[in-house]
């Protein structure tokens, strides 16, 4: 874009604005510096993503400060996801906005791109789902977590995926944001329980007069209509625009208890199948006694019966975990059982917990409280487990550095606990708005509590148990 499309010259506010607008209008108007930030995370993130992933196993004694390895697993996988989702959590999507290098690396491409027309498959609004579904378990099968070269295919092909996008469909846009990244999605969920959001004025933006700078929003938002911080990036570039827009502080039940805004399917099945089955599966598939038990009778089975070939282990390092030199080998019988316990554990799980939503949407048949916007109910329910999943990583390698943790059992125990009593809060919330009996609206809530209840017995068994 044009240096001279950023120029912005709202009109002047009769008053100062506050701090948190007053933050947002300086975004707007640093966008060199906010873009310098950008470049030097590319920059970072190449060096972390690529270069470890053509060094040698770390020796033994090796440690986070002293091995490139070992400090990029952690930088990655302990410190920077876990920090994004927290981020999002409690800003909104500034990490998309300001931060995040394919989404720099995609609107910077598509400004020499061909500007193709979007085809109809494209703007599927089930994308985010089922690229978050594919990279997870793709992920997981071929250990993207401990080792680099896999790390280098993951993130750096989803890289070479929002390059191409732009370069072939963007005009100025972040078209792999919107509707292709594995992370949006994600993203959505967690971000409409975000305290902070960009507040849009209607009435202000619609009777507003005079000169304005024109606003590229980046992710295609319709910033005039914008009552959700799910798509927006939180980039700043429409603070003040027609006087009408303003960084602002809000409920994090505020999207939630709103029955006029929208509840779509898409955000719904992302939450309950993606955060909260999906992810979950993911996260505690390696320390499952029912997945190794269910390994070593199957194992057994097929030794008795001389059937050899699934655990077979000559498989290639890019479709299943392969390091001869680390001891660390998958066979065809690890695959299938990852991809089981994942997909079919995963999906299990969100049908079962997606039960209390349909019920208490069921008991109360109330205008807006849809089965979607119960389950939207559990979005801090899913923050506080994608977060505690996540930090599972930081933990492990803490661990190794032989880092004091006696504070973890109880800082876990917190994290789930508000994650848990928020959900409960917000669907007490909504079933107070339904007009049915009392009896109706207690059976409701008893609906909503049951996968509150289930989150937390996974997550007491995976920490406290197993």
């Amino acid at each position: 874009m044009a240096d001279h499309a950023l120029v912005f010259h709202p009109a002047r506010p009769a008053a100062p604005p506050g701090r948190l607008a007053a933050a947002g209008l300086w975004l707007r108007r640093h966008r060199r510096l906010v873009g310098g930030i950008q470049w030097l995370i590319v920059a970072v993130y190449a060096t972390l993503v690529v270069v470890p992933a053509f060094l040698p196993l770390p020796p033994e004694g090796a440690h986070l400060w002293d091995n490139l390895r070992l400090f990029a697993q952690f930088a990655f996988w302990g410190v920077w996801w876990p920090g994004v989702m927290i981020a999002t959590v409690l800003f909104g999507r500034v990490w998309c906005g300001l931060f995040c290098p394919e989404g720099a690396l995609s609107e910077w491409a598509s400004r020499y791109g061909r500007g193709r027309p979007l085809p109809g498959w494209l703007k599927w609004p089930g994308w985010p789902f089922v690229a978050f579904v594919c990279t997870t378990v793709y992920g997981q099968l071929v250990s993207v977590y401990e080792y680099p070269q896999a790390a280098l295919l993951v993130l750096g092909g989803s890289t070479v995926a929002a390059l191409a996008i732009g370069l072939l469909y963007g005009r100025e846009k972040r078209i792999w944001c919107r509707y292709l990244c594995p992370a949006s999605g994600v993203f959505a969920v967690l971000a409409k329980i975000a305290p902070l959001h960009y507040r849009v004025d209607r009435t202000a933006w619609d009777r507003h007069a005079g000169d304005f700078a024109p606003v590229n929003c980046a992710p295609l938002v319709d910033v005039r209509r914008m009552t959700s911080a799910s798509e927006c990036h939180a980039c700043g570039r429409c603070a003040g625009q027609r006087g009408a827009v303003a960084l602002a502080a809000r409920s994090p039940a505020a999207e939630v208890v709103d029955l006029a805004g929208r509840a779509s399917t898409a955000e719904a099945l992302t939450l309950l199948f993606g955060v909260l089955g999906v992810a979950t599966a993911a996260f505690q598939w390696t320390v499952s006694p029912w997945f190794r038990d269910a390994k070593l009778a199957l194992a057994e089975w097929l030794v008795e019966r001389e059937s050899f070939a699934l655990l077979d282990n000559d498989v290639p390092w890019w479709l299943l975990t392969h390091y001869p030199e680390a001891n660390d080998l998958f066979t065809w019988l690890d695959g299938a059982l990852i991809l089981a316990y994942i997909l079919g554990g995963g999906f299990l799980l969100g049908a079962v917990l997606g039960l209390g939503p349909a019920l208490a949407a069921r008991l109360l048949r109330a205008p807006g409280l849809t089965w979607q916007r119960f389950t939207l109910a559990l979005a801090p329910l899913a923050a506080a487990s994608v977060i505690l999943g996540l930090s599972m990583l930081t933990v492990s390698h803490l661990k190794a550095e032989h880092v004091w943790l006696g504070w973890l059992p109880a800082c876990r125990v917190a994290l789930l606990a508000a994650g848990c009593l928020a959900a409960a809060g917000f669907a007490l919330r909504l079933v107070r708005r339904a007009g049915a009996s009392r009896a109706a609206r207690a059976a409701a809530f008893a609906a909503m509590l049951l996968p509150v209840g289930a989150m937390a017995a996974i997550w007491r068994l995976v920490f406290f148990v197993w």
